[in-house]
C-alpha cells in the first residue's frame, strides 16, 4: 500500500477491492445469482445471459448508449467463448486477448470468416472508439449491438448441444 500523498480513501477502497477480488476475510461469499458454477461453458453463457439483462435494464433507462455498447460487446464474446469451451478442448486461458474470441469464432466454424473477421474489426474499430476514443455514442449504435448481441447469443445457444442451461429462455 502505498505511504505517498494519495487520498486515504482511495487506499482504503483498493484496499478493499483487492481484498474482494481475493476473497479475504468476507465469511460467507455471495455469489451472483443466476451465473453457473458447474462447468466453465456455463458459466461464460450465463455470464453472457446476465450482460444481456443489464442490457434490457439499461435501454429501458433510456440514454447510457455507451455503457449498452461495452456490455453488448461483452455478451458477444462471452457468448462465443461459451461455445468455444462447450465445443472444443480451450480453456478460458485461451481468451485473455478480446478479439481472440471473434478470431476463434471461425476456427471452430461457428461463423463464417468474412463475419467473424466482421465482428472482430467492429469491436477494434468501434468499440474501442466510443470507450476509450472522442466519439460519442448514439441511440443507434446502441440499438444495433443489443440485436446483434442478442443474435449471437441466440445462435450459440442453439449451436451447443446440451440445452437447458441459458437464463434467457
Amino acid at each position: 500500500m502505498s505511504s505517498g500523498s494519495d487520498p486515504a480513501a482511495v487506499l482504503e477502497a483498493l484496499e478493499r477491492a483487492q481484498d474482494a477480488f481475493e476473497m479475504v476475510g468476507r465469511g460467507r461469499t455471495e455469489f451472483e445469482e443466476g451465473i453457473s458454477a458447474d462447468a466453465d461453458w456455463e458459466t461464460q453463457l450465463t455470464k453472457a445471459c446476465r450482460l444481456l439483462e443489464v442490457v434490457d435494464t439499461l435501454q429501458a433507462q433510456d440514454g447510457y448508449y455507451t455503457a449498452v455498447i461495452e456490455v453488448c460487446f461483452g455478451a458477444i464474446e462471452r457468448s462465443i467463448e461459451a461455445y468455444a469451451l462447450s465445443m472444443t478442448n480451450d480453456t478460458l486461458q485461451d481468451f485473455q486477448d478480446h478479439q481472440f474470441s471473434y478470431q476463434r469464432a471461425h476456427q471452430i466454424g461457428l461463423f463464417e470468416k468474412q463475419t467473424a473477421e466482421e465482428m472482430k474489426d467492429l469491436y477494434s474499430e468501434n468499440r474501442t472508439e466510443s470507450y476509450y476514443g472522442g466519439g460519442r455514442p448514439t441511440e443507434e449504435q446502441a440499438e444495433a449491438m443489443t440485436e446483434l448481441a442478442t443474435a449471437v447469443h441466440q445462435f450459440v445457444v442453439d449451436q451447443i448441444r446440451e440445452g437447458g442451461v441459458c437464463l434467457c429462455d
